[in-house]
């Protein structure tokens, strides 16, 4: 799957049993954000961040946040907000 340089993670039911592959896939397409919403999502910011630094040999530069108690819309208004490197627009992939 092509992904766009943004992304929104939509998780309504936690972590889903891919993450790792979604954010190897992520890396692969040159993702520099991920926003997560949804239940668990702090949590599962925070396995996102612990794929991205790996075993610190092959480190990858990734911003990331959560959304805890917003709405998907609230997310995305948020990473619409973006600017500089970070600008344009963002993709919401479910999970």
């Amino acid at each position: 799957m092509e992904y766009l340089k943004k992304i929104v993670l939509h998780c309504p039911n936690g972590c889903p049993a891919n993450l790792e592959q979604l954010v190897a896939e992520f890396r692969a397409a040159g993702v520099i954000y991920v926003g997560v919403v949804g239940k668990d999502c702090s949590r599962i910011e925070d396995i996102v961040d612990e794929i991205c630094v790996g075993f610190g040999n092959d480190v990858y530069e990734l911003l990331t946040t959560s959304h805890a108690d917003e709405s998907l819309d609230e997310a995305l208004e948020f990473a619409n907000s973006l600017t500089g490197e970070y600008a344009g627009e963002t993709q919401v992939v479910e999970a």
